[in-house]
């Protein structure tokens, strides 16, 4: 009796790890992404039904800010998100100590200045106030426009992704510049602000109904530093499912959707980043 009771104990520890192993191997299948609603959440829906036939079940979490799908990586509750740029990303990493990396460039959303009351950067007035996000990582880039159009000029031999408003040397019309709000209220101001220049992130701009290579006054190129990256811990750099999410978002399939769905305001990356691993 006593052989056969250590046979059935045998015999369900066994059965138990093998329904553990299961229950891992389906989790290690499914990933969760947290994502700005718009154009990330979008291009992660798109990507969903490609995955699946790969085996992996992506779930998307949407944000409205930059700030908690950071918290929320690191805390665990997420695997990965899609929703920064290199540079905030550095930023955060520096501020934060978050012990991220990411596994390659997906897009560039070009930044671009609006105003409803001014109709092109010609006709911007002595003292015109500039609404830029509390975001530093955001400040290099704003500047750099205004200092492409001519408005003002920034220091020899500043690196434009991390310049601020005290390395401008010349400022001939006197603009005065407001750094200190929600990336996400900027549309909101736009609106509402007159006689302002209005720096906003494209994702808002879309997701307010602008349309940045119409609206804005000026636009970030192609060349623009601020690729959009999928962020992960460093311990899930090599995470098989999420190494192919990555592959999936750069596929052909995926890259003529984003040209197509956005009319050019968002710009594919075909390869991976390679700028702060």
């Amino acid at each position: 009796m006593k052989k056969i009771l250590a046979l059935l104990s045998v015999l369900f520890i066994l059965i138990l790890a093998a329904c553990g192993g299961e229950e891992s191997s389906a989790k290690d299948n499914v990933i969760e992404v947290g994502a700005s609603s718009t154009p990330h959440a979008k291009i992660l829906e798109k990507a969903k039904p490609i995955l699946k036939e790969k085996g992996i079940t992506l779930k998307i979490e949407e944000y409205q800010d930059y700030i908690l799908p950071n918290k929320d990586l690191s805390n665990g509750e997420i695997d990965a998100n899609y929703f920064q740029h290199i540079p905030y990303l550095k930023t955060q990493k520096e501020e934060l100590g978050y012990n991220f990396t990411h596994l390659g460039g997906i897009h560039i959303e070009p930044m671009g200045i609006y105003s409803k009351t001014y109709d092109s950067l010609k006709e911007v007035k002595e003292g015109t106030e500039v609404l830029m996000s509390r975001s530093v990582a955001d400040h290099g880039r704003t500047l750099a426009l205004l200092e492409k159009a001519g408005l003002i000029k920034l220091a020899d031999g500043v690196d434009k992704v991390e310049a601020t408003v005290d390395d401008i040397v010349e400022n001939p019309k006197n603009l005065m510049f407001s750094p200190e709000y929600e990336a996400a209220f900027l549309p909101e101001l736009y609106e509402t602000e007159e006689n302002t220049l209005v720096a906003i992130n494209t994702n808002y701009a879309i997701g307010a109904g602008l349309n940045p290579t119409e609206d804005a006054l000026i636009i970030e190129g192609e060349e623009s530093p601020y690729v959009n990256v999928v962020a992960v811990k460093k311990e899930n750099k090599d995470n098989e499912a999420l190494n192919t999410l990555v592959d999936v978002l750069h596929s052909k399939e995926i890259q003529d959707y984003i040209l197509k769905e956005f009319d050019g305001a968002v710009v594919p990356v075909d390869g991976k980043a390679s700028d702060d691993k």
